[in-house]
């Protein structure tokens, strides 16, 4: 899980060497720092109006009380600004993909047709894919410095095998489908603009 997301950072940071000043930008993703998630996030102009972004996420934390939240995941976003780019209002289109292992967390509700109350005695080990729509705003704290707001929403699909346990247990269901529609970019980003 490690060498995909660093094999990842390594060609995004090779494909923006070439680029020229405020037209990429770095970014962190503060509700996911929040979590204790590492991510990273690069934007690279493609014309006056169009970027693209590519974020990444993982968490590989082992949790206390063998519970389990492990994922990575991969986000590439196409944008159009309204105004100009890494200013103002913008409108996106995302793909999503990735893998996770999570279990013992007790989560009190269903969202959408998913049920998270199922994590506290089970775990669920898979990956996804999914796609999405977006809208953002971005203000200028500073010469090189903004805040980007994002909602997305979206479908997601996934397979995953269930286990009795967190930590251990029989495998109770295997190669199960789940479909997501709802919530699939949340984001208060913290941007450097080169």
């Amino acid at each position: 899980m490690k060498f995909k997301f660093l094999t990842f950072l390594l060609f995004l940071c090779c494909g923006i060497c070439g680029a020229k000043a405020q037209e990429v930008a770095l970014k962190t993703n503060l509700l996911s720092d929040a979590f204790l998630n590492p991510n990273l996030a690069a934007e690279v102009a493609l014309a006056p109006r169009w970027t693209i972004d590519v974020s990444g996420q993982f968490n590989t934390w082992n949790l206390s009380h063998d519970r389990k939240w492990k994922h990575w995941v991969v986000q590439p976003e196409i944008r159009y600004w309204f105004c100009d780019r890494f200013a103002g209002h913008f409108v996106g289109a995302h793909l999503l993909g990735g893998q996770y292992n999570v279990g013992g967390i007790d989560i009190p509700f269903s969202f959408l047709g998913t049920d998270f109350k199922k994590l506290k005695d089970t775990r669920y080990q898979g990956w996804f894919g999914g796609l999405g729509v977006a809208y953002g705003y971005a203000w200028a704290i500073a010469e090189h410095w903004n805040i980007e707001g994002e909602i997305g929403i979206g479908w997601t699909y996934t397979r995953f095998d269930r286990f009795r346990c967190s930590g251990c247990g029989k495998k109770i269901e295997e190669n199960k489908p789940h479909n997501y529609f709802g919530v699939t970019k949340a984001a208060i980003n913290l941007v450097y603009l080169f």
